[in-house]
């Protein structure tokens, strides 16, 4: 038996179509993005997290000369949110990526496997989904509206 899967996203050609949030959201990741240290790849990663309480906090990808063991933005941001906010849900998560010298052919960045797995540990702990907008330097923005939507085939915690 054959079966496929479908995902709903939205498509946002540049910032002026996002809301007030979401434009704060991006500027975060992208001045988060700037603080980067990716003297390695030269792929710079900025991400902005929204909490619930109303709260922003952003952080940027890290690297060091043991390459690839330093950590992605995504997991950065997310992993001391949880730390410092264990009980606090996170509304959205908004990612800003792409090479040192950008250009404006660069399309909108996905978080990573690795990333899209820690994120998704987050959206089923808090038992509610977190929207997630993923850019390019350009404004170009996609955005789905659960984690789940970019990992349908999740693994967790109801599998061990």
């Amino acid at each position: 038996m054959k079966k496929d899967i479908q995902i709903s996203y939205e498509y946002f050609k540049n910032s002026s179509e996002l809301s007030d949030i979401e434009n704060t959201l991006l500027a975060r990741a992208k001045a988060a993005r700037e603080n980067a240290y990716a003297p390695y790849s030269q792929f710079l990663v900025g991400c902005s997290v929204l909490l619930e309480n109303g709260e922003i906090y952003s952080g940027n990808n890290q690297e060091n000369a043991a390459f690839p063991s330093g950590l992605c933005a995504e997991r950065t941001t997310l992993f001391w949110v949880a730390a410092n906010f264990p009980d606090v849900k996170i509304k959205k998560i908004f990612v800003v990526g792409g090479p040192k010298e950008f250009h404006e052919s660069n399309p909108p960045i996905p978080p990573c496997g690795a990333c899209r797995q820690s994120l998704i540990e987050y959206e089923t702990k808090q038992s509610e989904d977190i929207d997630l907008y993923f850019s390019s330097m350009n404004d170009e923005v996609v955005k789905v509206h659960a984690v789940k939507d970019l990992l349908p085939f999740y693994f967790d915690s109801t599998f061990l």
